[in-house]
């Protein structure tokens, strides 16, 4: 019996290390993709049944737009001039290192362009601006 071969018992297992490589080569692709999906500004949509938000309105900055489309920043009790987009950013960023807590808040009139107040809130983001809220009127 010199030519007996001795029989091997089948491989019960897997072999895992390739689909960790594909594991790890989907999450990079993912953790490159997801930032340029949530691209723009993050707004919490308002809710029909949302309670006001209480806001201190000596400590607020509110950046209002007014139909004629200039632009107006309040802060506190104080009403400065007519103020152009460009120079908005600077002052809003100034406002916001002294004071990090400050909250800033959107007024824009009903007949004003959609896109004039996604411009500004987009200067107003690129100022440093963490949260961004937007002053309704109740509805009557």
């Amino acid at each position: 019996m010199a030519g007996h071969r001795k029989k091997r018992k089948p491989m019960a297992e897997i072999n895992v290390v390739p689909y960790i490589d594909v594991m790890l080569v989907l999450m990079v692709v993912f953790m490159i993709t997801a930032p340029m999906l949530t691209e723009g500004i993050s707004v919490e949509l308002p809710k029909l049944t949302a309670e006001p938000v209480k806001v201190d309105q000596k400590e607020a900055l509110v950046v209002s737009i007014k139909a004629d489309g200039s632009y107006y920043i309040n802060l506190g009790a104080k009403v400065d001039k007519a103020v152009k987009l460009d120079t908005i950013g600077e002052q809003v960023s100034k406002i916001i290192r002294a004071k990090p807590n400050t909250q800033v808040l959107v007024r824009g009139d009903k007949a004003i362009a959609y896109g004039r107040v996604v411009e500004l809130m987009a200067v107003l983001q690129k100022s440093g601006v963490p949260n961004l809220g937007l002053i309704t009127e109740p509805e009557q």
